[in-house]
């Protein structure tokens, strides 16, 4: 689905493609295959030692290598693929540089392993020069549909059970689910762990205490789905508060975890103090329950990031919880308005929650769901009906990018 995405900004806009995501997650050979696909093409990656000299050798250097001679001048435009380059010291003004000297001649893919999207959040001197496409590991519906999608929601299919049952349990990342082999995947975990935190999170940041903060990191294995208390685990892990503060936002910059905030708006007695925490590999948490609900809350963000990065409208992702500790837990807001509320369930065996109904009346959101992992797929669009009503997870999950 990204890949397509990818070849039709370069074909169509001059503005740069930012490519952030998680280690392992495909963006690289997202570059690559594009690379190959043009001619006078480069892929340069800052951690290779070599390809950084001609990083550093400066942005002309690049244009120079690529631009193809005067004879091939009316030829489809190369692409520069930079890989990793916001290790780079200064990175964003070598990139300003670099556009304003290569605009219109070169297409240009930016990819790394931490957030590229830091400029949203106040002056951006690269504002007006690239456009954001956020990459996700896997979902249902992508494995359904490797096509390009324009549109917010698509008719449901079924996904073979076995796709589905490898998904769940190896998690969304290409390579262990692809070999969905056991040994394969404790490995390839283990060796992930260790460059996330002694390589990529350590050198960047130059963090004494890392053992601590992989134990933070466990913690939040067990701990998904839950509201993070930052006093408690600062009590726990021996720090203080405003270090897990710190530790957590680093933790997400690099794409281990995310955070889903409480919408307050039209809801009283809300609490709008602790985000809940969720792992962007659903497939390390233990517990059933927390698997699941982190499981669809991976799908919730793709796709909100996916509606948001194609310019189809303000999409955002939150949870509600009350002091009378009512709580559901997704609200999915569309143009700043609730849209989608969510409950999920493992089993079948519950009426629908009253939560549900409560925060509905406050809310007025357009769908109400209660989402439930083990009922079998149905051939049936669950946007057909307002609700509140029970509908697989599978046949939801089938429906979004």
């Amino acid at each position: 689905m990204y890949q397509p995405l990818v070849e039709e900004h370069v074909h169509d806009l001059d503005q740069m493609v930012f490519m952030p995501g998680p280690r392992q997650v495909g963006k690289t050979t997202i570059a690559k295959r594009l690379c190959q696909s043009v001619k006078h093409s480069l892929c340069l990656n800052w951690d290779i030692l070599n390809e950084r000299k001609e990083i550093l050798a400066g942005p002309q250097h690049i244009i120079d290598a690529v631009l193809p001679a005067p004879s091939l001048a009316n030829s489809e435009p190369p692409i520069v693929a930079l890989d990793e380059i916001h290790k780079m010291d200064n990175w964003k003004n070598y990139l300003k540089g670099y556009f304003d000297q290569s605009k219109g001649d070169i297409k240009t893919l930016v990819t790394g392993s931490a957030k590229l999207d830091i400029y949203q959040k106040g002056g951006d001197s690269l504002m007006g020069r690239y456009f954001l496409y956020r990459i996700h590991p896997l979902s249902v519906g992508e494995l359904l549909n490797q096509g390009l999608k324009k549109e917010i929601l698509t008719v449901p299919m079924k996904l073979p059970e076995s796709d589905w049952e490898t998904l769940f349990k190896f998690g969304g990342f290409p390579e262990p689910f692809l070999r969905a082999d056991e040994r394969f995947y404790n490995r390839w975990q283990q060796l992930r762990f260790k460059q996330l935190f002694q390589e990529e999170i350590k050198d960047t940041f130059n963090i004494t205490d890392i053992k601590k903060m992989e134990v933070l990191a466990s913690m939040l294995q067990n701990k998904a789905s839950e509201q993070m208390k930052y006093h408690q685990l600062a009590k726990l892990i021996q720090v203080s508060d405003k270090t897990i503060a710190g530790w957590l936002n680093t933790l997400e910059s690099f794409y281990f975890a995310f955070s889903i905030k409480p919408w307050h708006k039209n809801v009283s007695r809300a609490l709008i103090k602790e985000p809940k925490y969720y792992l962007w590999d659903w497939s390390t948490i233990t517990d059933m329950g927390a698997k699941v609900e982190n499981f669809f809350a991976s799908h919730l963000l793709k796709a909100v990031h996916y509606w948001q990065d194609i310019g189809l409208g303000q999409y955002d992702l939150h949870y509600l919880r009350d002091k009378d500790k009512r709580e559901v837990d997704f609200l999915v807001t569309k143009n700043q308005k609730p849209w989608i509320l969510i409950e999920v369930k493992t089993s079948n065996n519950q009426s629908i929650s009253e939560h549900l109904y409560h925060f509905q009346k406050q809310v007025q959101a357009e769908h109400v769901f209660q989402v439930v992992f083990d009922i079998p797929y149905v051939d049936k669009d669950c946007f057909a009906e307002k609700g509140p009503i029970i509908i697989p997870m599978k046949t939801f999950l089938s429906q979004l990018p």
